[in-house]
């Protein structure tokens, strides 16, 4: 292939499906979650560790950014590495539901309906990768924060608890999305 060959527009859309990158819609609730479930440990310090909510607001603003970044990381990793096994496990199934779906359109050519197959596989491996990753990186990170804060961590002031817990559960959460699984 020489250097000034451009990619078709179908070419574009498929390397696209298995890039790395994610959607805009995809990152905005990538980072909503990872907001949503690092500021959760706000209450288990502020409730049963007694922090000051005022006091500390900085600290827990500062490090709750921090863990959403590296949730959000975590989430981006296990989808990728999560994509391509779903759309093999659900080949089969997507591709006879869309068969049966589009046997009715005679005017439709073979080459259309392998796209729009390929497409909705894709579909609907992107889904499901998305919300495995948000639901498996949430209850990690959630159990490694119960488990750093009340175990390892016990001895510690509150405050030093908090927020060595709760960024080394977003680190560990990250360094772990990023191996093969």
């Amino acid at each position: 292939m020489s250097k000034n060959k451009q990619f078709t527009r179908e070419e574009e859309l498929l390397l696209q499906d298995f890039s790395r990158n994610v959607s805009t819609k995809s990152n905005a609730l990538f980072y909503g979650n990872a907001f949503i479930v690092s500021a959760i440990p706000i209450w288990l310090f502020w409730r049963i560790h007694l922090l000051d909510i005022v006091t500390t607001s900085p600290i827990f603003l500062l490090v709750t950014l921090v863990a959403t970044w590296l949730m959000a990381f975590a989430y981006k990793n296990t989808k990728f590495s999560l994509k391509h096994k779903v759309a093999v496990k659900r080949e089969a199934a997507v591709t006879e539901d869309m068969n049966r779906k589009l046997s009715e359109d005679k005017k439709m050519s073979k080459k259309e309906k392998d796209e729009r197959i390929l497409w909705k596989k894709n579909e609907v491996a992107d889904y499901e990768a998305t919300t495995f990753s948000i639901f498996y990186n949430n209850a990690l990170f959630l159990a490694l924060i119960i488990i750093a804060s009340f175990y390892v961590l016990r001895s510690f002031s509150p405050t030093i608890n908090y927020m060595l817990s709760v960024t080394l559960s977003g680190g560990l959460l990250a360094l772990l999305s990023t191996g093969t699984q």
